[in-house]
């Protein structure tokens, strides 16, 4: 599989490594990368992580706008210029920086969360709250969607 699922929490070193789980490895080797793209989250306390499929998508969603447009560059400079390019050791091993750990409130633990394209990192407490809040959402939603005629649109679990 060529996507990044499941979830992992796992501790950081004496001297602040972390390893990547082996699943998402795999699909960074796959994707053709040794290096971690890392930027802080734009809509989380978190970082949003992949490959060069996931700066793939941040170019398409940049190129969508015009040259020079405003919006083209707040978000070049929003993914961009805050993405870090981290280096996997031969253990699969990356150093968060103090700028990424700062935003995403990482102390010694961090809770890897696939997300198909891209995988997001979190601190695990922050992770869980917001795992229950979307859990309520899906869950609203699923309400809301079971209320129509039929089961078209539904979502099961």
């Amino acid at each position: 599989m060529d996507r990044f699922v499941s979830t992992y929490t796992m501790r950081l070193d004496a001297k602040g490594r972390v390893s990547i789980p082996a699943p998402y490895r795999t699909v960074l080797a796959k994707d053709g990368t040794d290096l971690l793209h890392c930027h802080p989250s734009l809509a989380e306390p978190a970082l949003d992580a992949g490959g060069t499929s996931l700066m793939a998508e941040i170019e398409a969603l940049i190129a969508r706008y015009p040259p020079y447009s405003e919006a083209r560059e707040e978000l070049a400079a929003a993914l961009y210029g805050t993405t870090e390019m981290l280096r996997i050791d031969p253990e699969g091993r990356v150093v968060l920086t103090e700028s990424l750990k700062t935003h995403a409130a990482i102390a010694d633990q961090v809770t890897f969360v696939g997300l198909g394209h891209k995988f997001r990192i979190w601190e695990p407490e922050r992770f869980r709250a917001h795992l229950a809040e979307a859990r309520e959402k899906v869950r609203q939603l699923r309400r809301s969607l079971g209320s129509g005629s039929g089961n078209e649109g539904s979502i099961s679990g």
